[in-house]
């Protein structure tokens, strides 16, 4: 079963709420088998939106990362993000 990428673009538009996302969602993530590789380094945005905060996890399996997204804890933990910033998300598979 190949690995899947969570792959996340997110303006914040309130530091001090994102933080309690953030902090809820990492151990959500890590609890489903979830592996950060990229959390608002530097990039170059080269098409589409500029987001500032970019952040990359892999996760075991597609299945995996959906059902983190699904769980009671993530979902508590997005509570926080609801109306603290803009995002997109998206859970892509990888290639065996």
């Amino acid at each position: 079963m190949p690995a899947a990428y969570w792959i996340a673009h997110v303006e914040v538009t309130d530091p001090e709420r994102y933080k309690l996302y953030a902090a809820g969602a990492t151990d959500a993530i890590a609890a489903h088998g979830g592996v950060f590789l990229a959390r608002s380094g530097r990039y170059v945005q080269l098409e589409g939106t500029d987001r500032a905060r970019n952040v990359l996890a892999r996760f075991p399996s597609l299945e995996a990362a959906v059902a983190c997204y699904h769980s009671p804890e993530y979902q508590a933990a997005l509570d926080h993000a609801r109306g603290a910033a803009v995002r997109d998300l998206v859970v892509v598979e990888g290639i065996e």
